[in-house]
Order: structure tokens, then C-alpha cells, then sequence
């Protein structure tokens, strides 16, 4: 399913025209205004659902999937029906500049949730839901958070007995541009970053030893350019 949210280039719009011909795609059209990243997930997903479509699987436009991703996540489902979202380790690569990292992640749903203290337990880029996280978490919320999505949607899903998991294989090439680092500034993107991990210590109830660790990210993410590029390179998994 794809929902152009306000402008895309004519390119993108001419392949979307020509997978709808092929019927690869269904295509929901174009909106006159851009409503943000996690409405238009939310408006897929609740089209998708109505249509009783049992997993669900997102990358981001510009990042590259593994030949057989999708085959070991359905698969994994299908042994394991009790897990509702089970992610993959990812490969970050630089677009015009030399840069390479790979980001692991846990793969058992408790040490997910204690990974869950310092930062994301699964990367949203390689995310494979089953239909039951949404019953249970709800959808992704819309208001009051920068980029955060993803922090608030696992938050959920911790909250509503949601069973997490991760593959030990990198499912998804992850393309960083050079402004990747200075869209992770700001005080106002800083701030929403700090409030959203002192809510999910909150509400998950972990020790409030834990925001110490947030502070001192939300100290990253004002810092210099060039200091915040070695601290995500080298102190994030």
C-alpha cells in the first residue's frame, strides 16, 4: 500500500504509476498536505487491517533490503506464533562519504526490554509486525513527538504484553546522508528526545538510575557536529 503524503518527485511518481499498472502496488493516491510520517502509517495500517492482511513489513524509501529478508522474518513467524514484532540487526552505509557501522540489536524479548533502558530494542527499518501488535499497542500516536515514533510504538508494546524479538542476521542496508547527524540537533529534537526515554522509565517502571543515561545523550545531541558523529559511531552498538 502507498500514500503519497504531499509532494514527491516526478520520478518516484512515475514508478508508483507503473507498479500500480503491473498491480505490485495499491496505490491510495496523493494528499495535497504532508500529516506527517506516523498518521500515514496509521492510515495504512487501518486500511490494511480492515482487509484482515496478518503481517505487516516497513523500511524506509531510501535504505536497501536484504534479497531475503522477508522469507527468514515470515518464516521466523510462523515457527514462533507467540512474538509479535521481530526485528534484524542492520548495516549503516554512506551516501557520498565514507562511513559503514553495524548495529546489532538483542534478540530475546527480555533483554530487549532491559536494552530498552538506554535506547530502541529494534530497528523500525526492519521492523515485521503480526497483526497482533496493533490489536494490543493500538496504533502509532501523532502529536507531541519529533522522529519519535518508533520510541513511543515499542513503549506501547512493552506496556500490552507485546512479545519482541530480533533475527541475529542484518536484514536492512541503511542509507546515511550527509545531514544525518545534524538532524539529530537542536533543542526542540533534543528535548522530545530526552522527554520520550524519561517517559518510558517511567511508564515500564525501570530504575530511575536509567535517566542519568538520557541526560547524558540529550548532552550528545547538543553537542558539536563532529563530536556527535564519533559518539554514534563508536558508543552505539
Amino acid at each position: 500500500m502507498v500514500q503519497e503524503d504531499g509532494n514527491v518527485s516526478s520520478k518516484i511518481h512515475l514508478y508508483l504509476q507503473d507498479q500500480l499498472k503491473e498491480k505490485k502496488i495499491i496505490y491510495l493516491g496523493i494528499r495535497d498536505e504532508n500529516l506527517g510520517f506516523d498518521y500515514s502509517l496509521n492510515e495504512l495500517l487501518v486500511l490494511a487491517m480492515k482487509k484482515e492482511y496478518l503481517y505487516f513489513a516497513r523500511m524506509d524509501a531510501d535504505d536497501i533490503a536484504r534479497p531475503h529478508r522477508l522469507e527468514r522474518q515470515f518464516n521466523f513467524m510462523q515457527r514462533n506464533k507467540d512474538i509479535d514484532v521481530v526485528g534484524t540487526n542492520i548495516r549503516e552505509f554512506g551516501h557520498g562519504f565514507s562511513y559503514s557501522k553495524l548495529v546489532t540489536y538483542p534478540t530475546e524479548h527480555r533483554k530487549m526490554f532491559n536494552f530498552f533502558k538506554r535506547r530502541v530494542p529494534l530497528a523500525h527499518v526492519s521492523a515485521f509486525f503480526r497483526k497482533s501488535f496493533f490489536v494490543k499497542a493500538g496504533l502509532y500516536e501523532t502529536e507531541g513527538h519529533i522522529n519519535n515514533g518508533d520510541t513511543i510504538m515499542w513503549m506501547k508494546g512493552f506496556e500490552n504484553n507485546c512479545c519482541f524479538a530480533n533475527i541475529e542476521y542484518v536484514g536492512v542496508d541503511v542509507r546515511v546522508t550527509e545531514d544525518f547527524f545534524s538532524r539529530r540537533s537542536g533543542i526542540q529534537k533534543t528535548l522530545s528526545d530526552l522527554r520520550n526515554r524519561l517517559q518510558v522509565i517511567q511508564r515500564l517502571k525501570m530504575n530511575r538510575l536509567n535517566a542519568v543515561y538520557s541526560l547524558l545523550s540529550a548532552l550528545v545531541g547538543l553537542s558539536p557536529r563532529a563530536i556527535k558523529k564519533l559518539a554514534y559511531k563508536y558508543l552505539r552498538r
